[in-house]
């Protein structure tokens, strides 16, 4: 284990005016705190915060950084409490170490649901402090670096999190050497052999040709002393993952593959960097396609740099990287650099991205998604995407993920160019939508006027903005179909108490409701969110019969036969308030489902036994089952306070059960016994309020109809 003179020393090589007896005190109370535990491997447990604030030190990162590395696991596995940690070490750091306890209990490759709460919640961390991501890499790190010791289940379940996870992240966040020990790393979980074979045909490949990385440095240096150009030349093999990768993505074998060795030039200006690609290439053969000049269109996380593919005589290919020493700063600690020290200060590097705005630019597109689906996938585009660069017109650039097509490239114009559009030229040679584009083509949108977003779009949109603004669009037009339905509803309940739906009628209900306009009324009428009773009572208030008596839940149904029983579907447990249709069954009478409950297209072939039935107009009395889902903070009164605003809302709770229990949230499904949809919509948006709250759902035969965003 590093002594905490060694990890100060560490600390003090980049970052001289460090606080020593601070790190001192850190390490001392972590030790403290670990004392008497042990990893699996046999091991005293503090070797492991030791070891990933080491790993940190390589990025210079601040004191408070490598204090949180030494007490990341305290608040989690010591009896040491956030309030300890910060009276000792201040509040930034407590509030750090919080922050990676709160990841460490994200068990991120569960199901597809709690995946996507997860991963909100990953993001809400890293958006407070992207410090605390960095911690939790570094520790991921070590842990896989030392996995030997787990038992081989877990050994899987860790390496599949870090290959489908960390390692897309810490290369998202551009630090692509801890991307590739931790793909390596897994990939030595995963597929043992399959490293082991690769492994094997380097030693005998080497044994064949002899050292080739020394071979092609020395060339390459030679190239550049007779340029006169200043620079350091670094060969390296690539990692055993990252060519197994390359072999299936081509279908090709080890011995097919060409670009297995990689080149990195350093050189001491912008300037020195073109003209090296210049001595470059005119010593090796370029090979075609493989050019991307990452420097004067930087990637969103700082990351600039050339790279070019060259073949020699032989034709073996090699990959080369050329950039100046400020920007390998970034390429190696990547957005980490906002943070890093050199000399005792804080690096001044013009290309360290600002982590606010990077993270401003990962997740503006995720709010807007609701569905977990379409958040994870949202998210994996943007975490897995390498991008392509492409012109307008006018000459300008415009940036997008690999594999982009036409549809994203108008998206990421302007929305309503999305919308327009009809068409695209390439190059000036018009395409398919769903070509994908390649880096440096010059794209021109085709639009007309009346077009509007296709639902085939969705499978040819690749980017998280065009597939949410299509979405969008979509139910858009679904309103119309809501206002279609609306206007029926308000014509037959002003007919119902003699009156006519005018336009001047339904523009005064409107006014009356506090809604924006009679489309915004017949549109909410239409989707069951206000009811005709409402829009009548609006206008006609004298008119509405008295709702004092409570309608008997025997006669709540109207269309039934004489001496016809029915009774609620349990599938999607309709409430008084909801558009209903029945479904005669022999000897139970009529089943009675919501609208649109998807079960009803079991009986489209069979139109003999459909009912039109209507919910009585007039007060329901409280029995009709809804159940809910609800994620709650794991505080001490928050469930008491839960039950108590259900009640406070005339609502009674028929059954309550935990479906999951974490640290930091309970999961609990809840049956309550409403009047109408009315009052639900009215509890479920005082649940929404209410901070304890992260998330309540209407569960109709296990499906979530409606949903908070955390």
């Amino acid at each position: 284990m590093i002594s905490p003179e060694d990890l100060i020393a560490l600390v003090r090589n980049y970052n001289p005016k460090t606080n020593e007896e601070r790190l001192a005190e850190a390490y001392a109370y972590g030790e403290e705190m670990h004392k008497g535990q042990f990893r699996h491997s046999g091991e005293p447990y503090f070797t492991h915060p030791v070891a990933v604030a080491a790993i940190l030190t390589e990025q210079r990162l601040d004191d408070a950084t490598i204090i949180t590395a030494l007490l990341h696991d305290t608040i989690e596995d010591t009896k040491a409490n956030y309030e300890e940690v910060s009276e000792r070490f201040g509040n930034e750091v407590a509030e750090l170490v919080d922050g990676v306890t709160k990841l460490t209990n994200l068990q991120l490759s569960s199901r597809e649901t709690k995946q996507a709460e997860n991963f909100r919640k990953l993001f809400m961390a890293m958006s407070k402090d992207l410090r605390v991501i960095l911690v939790k890499l570094a520790d991921r790190l070590h842990n896989m670096r030392t996995i030997k010791a787990m038992r081989p289940d877990k050994q899987a379940q860790k390496a599949r999190e870090t290959m489908d996870i960390y390692a897309p992240l810490a290369g998202r966040m551009g630090m692509q050497w801890m991307r590739e020990e931790l793909e390596d790393l897994a990939f030595r979980v995963l597929n043992p052999e399959g490293r082991q074979s690769i492994i094997r045909r380097f030693i005998t490949l080497q044994r064949e040709t002899g050292d080739v990385i020394h071979r092609i440095t020395g060339d390459m240096r030679s190239e550049l002393e007779k340029a006169g150009i200043e620079a350091e030349v670094f060969g390296r093999a690539k990692k055993p993952y990252s060519i197994w990768r390359k072999m299936q993505e081509k279908d090709q074998g080890f011995s097919r593959l060409s670009d297995i060795y990689g080149f990195r030039i350093i050189t001491a200006t912008e300037e020195d960097s073109y003209r090296t690609l210049g001595a470059i290439h005119q010593r090796w053969r370029a090979v075609p396609g493989r050019f991307k000049d990452y420097i004067s269109q930087p990637k969103s996380n700082g990351y600039r740099s050339i790279h070019t593919t060259v073949s020699g005589r032989d034709g073996k290919r090699v990959e080369v990287q050329i950039r100046t020493r400020q920007m390998h700063d970034v390429a190696e600690t990547g957005v980490a650099a906002h943070w890093s020290y050199r000399d005792g200060v804080r690096t001044q590097n013009p290309f360290a991205v600002d982590p606010a705005k990077w993270i401003a630019s990962l997740t503006e597109q995720f709010d807007a998604e609701e569905d977990h689906d379409e958040f994870l996938e949202a998210v994996k585009l943007e975490m897995y995407s390498d991008q392509v660069f492409c012109f307008t017109p006018k000459g300008d650039v415009i940036k997008l993920p690999k594999g982009a097509t036409p549809i994203d490239y108008a998206y990421a114009i302007h929305t309503r160019i999305g919308h327009a559009c009809v068409g695209a030229k390439v190059d000036a040679i018009r395409v398919p939508l769903w070509t994908r584009l390649r880096n440096g083509q010059s794209v021109d949108i085709i639009t007309a006027e009346g077009q509007t977003p296709q639902i085939s779009w969705l499978e040819i949109a690749t980017t998280g903005k065009a597939r949410t603004a299509i979405r969008r669009a979509l139910r858009d037009a679904d309103r119309e179909r809501f206002v279609k339905l609306g206007r029926e509803l308000a014509r037959s309940a002003f007919e119902h108490v003699g009156r006519k739906s005018t336009d001047k009628a339904l523009e005064t209900a409107a006014r009356a409701l506090r809604l924006g306009n009679a489309h915004e009324l017949l549109a909410r009428l239409g989707s069951a969110e206000i009811t005709g009773h409402d829009v009548v009572q609006a206008v006609y208030p004298d008119l509405i019969p008295d709702r004092s008596d409570e309608i008997s839940p025997r006669r709540a149904v109207i269309g039934l036969e004489p001496g016809q029983s029915f009774e609620r579907a349990t599938c999607c447990q309709p409430l008084p308030g909801e558009r209903i249709i029945g479904i005669t069954y022999r000897g139970r009478g009529v089943v009675v489902h919501a609208a649109d409950c998807d079960h009803l297209s079991n009986y489209e072939d069979q139109p003999e036994r459909w009912v039109d039935v209507h919910w009585h107009d007039g007060t329901h009395p409280a029995v009709y089952g809804v159940t809910l889902g609800l994620t709650i903070g794991n505080d001490a009164g928050v469930l008491g306070r839960i039950c108590t605003l259900i009640g406070e809302k005339k609502a009674n709770i028929s059954d309550l059960e935990f479906v999951d229990r974490k640290p930091d949230f309970y999961r609990l499904v809840i049956n309550v016994e409403l009047r109408d949809v009315e009052q639900l919509h009215s509890l479920i948006l005082m649940l929404e309020a209410e901070s304890d709250v992260a998330a309540v759902e209407r569960i109709r035969d296990q499906v979530v109809t409606h949903s908070a965003k955390l």
